[in-house]
């Protein structure tokens, strides 16, 4: 294995326990995905934070394609598009809520379907998910680290 992965915040149930791991790479966040993607099992909510260029969509594509949703490339970031849909059983969706700015905008995304079947869903500025969800959350924030490096905070 290529990063430490013993969070316990995965459970559902578990609080407090917090993992940080810093990349150097682009390739080495899409890479941390994978096996981040390794550690989740639906139904779960992935509450993904940072500014801009932090590597939030970087990270997703390694998520999504461990998960066999989608190739890496075909992952890309839903700014304008607000949901992407991947996979075909097993569903991953992928919202980006940076233009969300009221419950109005919100509930226009149709996302109140997604919890119709247990799914794996990532939010990018989760900040903005203006409601509460039965679901586990695992909070996963990014930090610009200098140069291409991203310091990824679990927890």
């Amino acid at each position: 294995m290529l990063f430490p992965l013993h969070f316990g915040v995965l459970c559902g149930s578990c609080s407090g326990v917090t993992e940080q791991i810093t990349t150097h790479s682009a390739e080495e966040t899409t890479r941390w995905g994978r096996e981040f993607a390794k550690k989740l099992t639906a139904p779960v909510l992935v509450l993904l934070s940072g500014e801009l260029g932090s590597g939030k969509t970087t990270l997703t594509k390694g998520i999504v394609s461990s998960l066999g949703a989608a190739e890496e490339d075909e992952v890309t970031s839903p700014t304008f598009t607000l949901v992407h849909v991947y996979g075909q059983e097993a569903k991953v969706y992928h919202a980006d809520l940076y233009r969300i700015e009221s419950l109005h905008d919100f509930e226009t995304l149709g996302l109140e379907d997604v919890f119709a079947k247990p799914a794996v869903v990532i939010l990018e500025w989760s900040e903005r998910f203006p409601l509460p969800s039965p679901w586990p959350q695992v909070r996963v924030r990014l930090e610009h680290a200098g140069g291409d490096s991203r310091r990824i905070t679990v927890g």
